[in-house]
């Protein structure tokens, strides 16, 4: 069966929480997270997701902005396949459908954080045409 991508619906939001929790480093909790997507997704945010059948095992959020230096943006977030389907090409696959879909919808550049640690995630990425512009800071207040 091939697998399918879309924007998921925004009251299905919190089905993707069990793989963002892989990603969080920062201890967020469970109801936090749930809280905070369900903040996001009246923003501008959009959340594509793969499905192989009925199971979730993609997940990329989508922020989107018009920057002075790269014009229309779209920021990919929180980027996560499922462990039992990595190094199987999903990852491209997946970015492929997100080139498109932005694309269509007039976005001009694409740009995007990464866990310092996080050296697969680097690999894919360069090997997906991107370039290291510069840091990311943050500041709890």
């Amino acid at each position: 069966m091939p697998f399918e991508f879309k924007i998921i619906e925004k009251e299905k939001i919190n089905d993707v929480v069990p793989l963002v929790e892989k990603l969080n480093d920062f201890k967020v909790s469970k109801t936090e997270l749930e809280q905070r997507f369900s903040e996001m997704i009246n923003q501008n945010y959009e959340c594509a997701v793969v499905y192989d059948g009925d199971k979730l095992i993609g997940v990329c959020g989508l922020w989107y902005c018009t920057r002075h230096y790269s014009g229309r943006s779209v920021e990919p977030d929180h980027v996560v396949i499922d462990d039992a389907y990595r190094g199987q090409g999903v990852g491209k696959l997946f970015f492929g459908w997100i080139y498109k879909y932005v694309t269509k919808k007039g976005f001009e550049a694409m740009e995007l954080n990464t866990y310092v640690i996080n050296y697969q995630s680097h690999k894919f990425y360069f090997n997906e045409g991107f370039k290291i512009l510069g840091y990311h800071f943050i500041k709890k207040l």
